[in-house]
């Protein structure tokens, strides 16, 4: 047990591209959590579009330097920004918690990477930094992802379980927890495909509430064909990368089928997620930007037949969770303790991780 309770802030940059989110956190790194206030800002869409062309990338050059600085800068106005706006000064802050972007994501290979420079912001903010925190687990034999299920198990201790709580970002994930134990794993496409069907279309960059879906009808036969991956039956733990998956097979479709099959396929996934639950759960917690999708999450409610709430509903904050829970294991990777644990990345024992970065 800790017993030091530590300020954190947590940076998150998610595989929809739309920005950083960055969050204020107190806790000890295990039960006790207070997520404070927090604050998001969109990427200029010149970094976006950057961004976009280095996935699936390995390899470092010049180009990625640019970006990855470029990247980094916007984290700390981010944070700069966060802090002026609540009154907090940089000496209370103890850790930083820095995601970075995943631009390629094999742990079938043995290879994470989450672009972001580490020593800049801790250069810049004047704060220690963790970063890095999928690297050790993906060299262990882990999928290195999800890594936010720990905290979703402390945010849930009062929840009636089991509890399913399920991240709609690009990549949609699942935490089952029950009353002494753990499970996740990424299910399927989350909002990815649907927004980069909609921007190829030049309908805005998402689906908003869902109406352009709404509009249309789900091709049946190429749902059944992009659900045929094996990774979706794959067992758990198991997960994806954004580029896992792609649009060549709606490419005929008009603008409002081809978003309606892709919410299908979202759907239908996360769906057939759970014949690998231990038992059924009682309710779905959602939290990321799919939760504002009110097509997808009528979607899912008829489909799965029980509660499926915002995780609003719960008293939590959906925009800033992922954010708020890399300072919660920036203040475990400080503390030793695991981020990760057999059954929620396959990594063989539970495992911490990340890497502490100093000021100069």
């Amino acid at each position: 047990m800790t017993n030091r309770i530590f300020t954190a802030i947590g940076l998150m940059s998610g595989t929809s591209l739309d920005g950083v989110d960055a969050a204020l956190v107190r806790t000890d790194g295990e039960s006790l959590v207070e997520p404070g206030p927090w604050m998001t800002a969109a990427y200029p869409s010149q970094l976006r579009d950057g961004i976009r062309e280095l996935l699936g990338k390995t390899e470092r050059t010049e180009a990625v330097v640019d970006i990855e600085r470029a990247l980094t800068q916007c984290h700390t106005d981010i944070i700069n920004k966060l802090l002026e706006k609540n009154a907090v000064t940089y000496s209370k802050i103890n850790i930083i918690g820095f995601h970075g972007h995943t631009i390629t994501h094999r742990p079938e290979q043995g290879f994470t990477w989450q672009l972001g420079d580490a020593e800049m912001l801790a250069s810049n903010a004047e704060v220690d930094v963790i970063a890095d925190f999928r690297v050790a687990d993906v060299s262990a034999g882990g999928q290195g992802a999800p890594l936010a299920p720990l905290y979703h198990r402390a945010l849930a201790a009062g929840q009636d379980k089991p509890v399913a709580i399920l991240n709609i970002g690009g990549v949609a994930n699942v935490t089952w927890i029950g009353d002494d134990s753990i499970l996740a794993f990424d299910t399927g496409p989350g909002n990815a495909l649907i927004d980069d069907w909609v921007a190829r279309h030049d309908a805005g960059p998402f689906d908003r509430g869902g109406d352009i879906a709404r509009g249309g009808a789900a091709i049946a036969s190429v749902v059944e064909e992009m659900l045929s991956s094996p990774y979706l039956a794959a067992s758990p733990p198991k997960s994806l990368d954004r580029q896992n998956f792609d649009l060549a097979l709606i490419v005929a479709q008009s603008l409002e089928d081809g978003a309606a099959t892709l919410t299908a396929v979202t759907v239908d996934a996360v769906m057939a997620a759970r014949s690998h639950f231990p038992t059924p759960v009682k309710k779905w917690l959602v939290t990321g930007g799919g939760r504002n999708n009110a097509y997808l999450m009528e979607s899912l409610a008829a489909g799965l037949g029980v509660p499926v709430l915002p995780v609003e509903s719960a008293g939590w904050q959906g925009d800033a969770l992922e954010a708020h829970a890399f300072g919660y294991l920036a203040v475990r990777s400080l503390c030793g303790l695991p981020l990760s644990l057999p059954t929620t990345t396959g990594v063989p024992a539970p495992m911490t991780g990340g890497r502490l970065v100093r000021p100069d």
